[in-house]
Parts: structure tokens; C-alpha cells; sequence
């Protein structure tokens, strides 16, 4: 992958993220608050816990921090997949974020 082609994904990626959070935020009592800054989106819950996601350009990872742990992921051609084996990208992250908001939330 080239460094323009993970730039693309990934910022599709955070795009996705975005877009989610304001639909999300319509249907349901989530309340997410976003904020991007860079290549950083930072979902900010009613608990005042966060979710932190941020490009890591060298290493073609986009990094997500939640209350569970860290997390790397790598495009394997198809979608954003955890680099240690747990999962894809946005089945974790709908995961985390209803754990941390305490309602079901889908990304």
C-alpha cells in the first residue's frame, strides 16, 4: 500500500466514524460527542469516558483507545482488522462504544 492509498482508506475511515456518531446520535440516547483534529477523531461519551482513534501514518495502522485497551489495526484489502487476531474495526468499536455509553450502539 502506498502512502496516498492509506491516507485515502483511512480517512475514509475517520469520514465513516464522523457520519456514524451523527446518526447514531438521532436514532438513540447515546449522546456522542466528536472531535476531530488531524487524523484524530476523539468520541466523547455522557460519562465523560472516551474513545480515541488516530492515524498512524508510518506504520499504515489506524489506533484505536478505549476504555477496554489498545488497539492497532491494518486494511488487509477488504476492511480495517486488529493486528493481534481481535476482530475487525468497526464491530470493536460499535462493541466498545456500547459498553462505555451502556446502550447498543452500531457503527
Amino acid at each position: 500500500m502506498t502512502d496516498s492509498e492509506f491516507m485515502d482508506r483511512a480517512e475514509n475511515l475517520l469520514k465513516a466514524v464522523e457520519a456514524s456518531c451523527d446518526r447514531i446520535n438521532d436514532a438513540n440516547r447515546a449522546d456522542i460527542d466528536n472531535q476531530r483534529v488531524g487524523g484524530m477523531v476523539t468520541l466523547v461519551f455522557s460519562n465523560q469516558s472516551q474513545i480515541v482513534i488516530n492515524l498512524q501514518k508510518p506504520l499504515f495502522e489506524v489506533w484505536m483507545a478505549a476504555k477496554s485497551g489498545g488497539y492497532h489495526y491494518k486494511y488487509d484489502g477488504e476492511k480495517w482488522m486488529d493486528t493481534k487476531g481481535q476482530g475487525e474495526f468497526f464491530a470493536n468499536l460499535s462493541r466498545f462504544a456500547s459498553e462505555q455509553a451502556g446502550c447498543v450502539i452500531s457503527f
